[in-house]
């Protein structure tokens, strides 16, 4: 099925007001009064009596270091995303060119983790806007993007997130994502199905119009490789 032809079903399917139970990421109100350090040290003990537990000789030259740097991945990189001090702050600027068309940033890289196993989300994302007077630099959409991406996740919160963002930093409506991914968790385990994709998708304003829709989708089907 042609991926517009997908994104179109699901819309009929759910409706226009789809929406998840909440687009916030579940966090207790204490997330963050232990500091950074303090969490590498936690989760180092911890990694290392699953390794323990699991039958690991942790005193193997190969295996010895693998707490340490579990805990540093954990907080420092794939889940840096929890802490609002790691939000990106992007600068706006007037639309000076009065340029009035659709803005599309696509094939974005797109890492996260599957909060349900915790395994990798490996795909791409493209994002599109409609400038009601405001831009912002190409590279704050992948950062945004990259922001959300790293924390636990699901592929339906996370396309709320990148949307809703960049309505608040965009003042408008006029905002699009879909996201095209593998889940490791089906194609590593379980069902082992190594071939199949996650695509999600959220339109808004503007984008809800069939128009508008199939031009963005038609942009992500340009080959831009080079």
């Amino acid at each position: 099925m042609k991926i517009e032809k997908f994104i179109e079903k699901t819309i009929d399917e759910f409706g226009d007001d789809h929406q998840l139970a909440s687009i916030n990421t579940p966090l207790r109100d204490d997330a963050f009064v232990v500091s950074d350090d303090e969490k590498i040290s936690i989760i180092k003990k911890n990694i290392t009596e699953i390794l323990h537990v699991l039958g690991m000789d942790l005193s193997d030259d190969s295996i010895k270091g693998t707490p340490t740097r579990v805990a540093k991945m954990f907080v420092k990189e794939i889940f840096k995303g929890l802490d609002p001090k790691n939000k990106p702050n992007p600068s706006t600027f007037i639309n000076k060119y009065k340029y009035g068309e659709l803005l599309v940033e696509k094939n974005i890289t797109l890492y996260s983790t599957c909060e349900h196993h915790l395994l990798p989300i490996v795909g791409k994302a493209h994002v599109a806007y409609i400038s009601n007077g405001t831009v912002v630099g190409l590279s704050k959409i992948n950062r945004i993007v990259n922001y959300y991406a790293k924390r636990p996740q699901v592929q339906e919160r996370l396309t709320l997130q990148i949307v809703n963002e960049l309505q608040k930093i965009l003042k408008t409506k006029d905002v699009a994502c879909v996201i095209d991914a593998k889940h490791l968790c089906v194609n590593s385990r379980g069902i082992n199905d190594i071939s199949s994709s996650t695509v999600t998708s959220e339109f808004q304003g503007k984008f809800k119009k069939k128009l508008a829709r199939k031009e963005f989708l038609d942009y992500i089907k340009l080959d831009t490789e080079f």
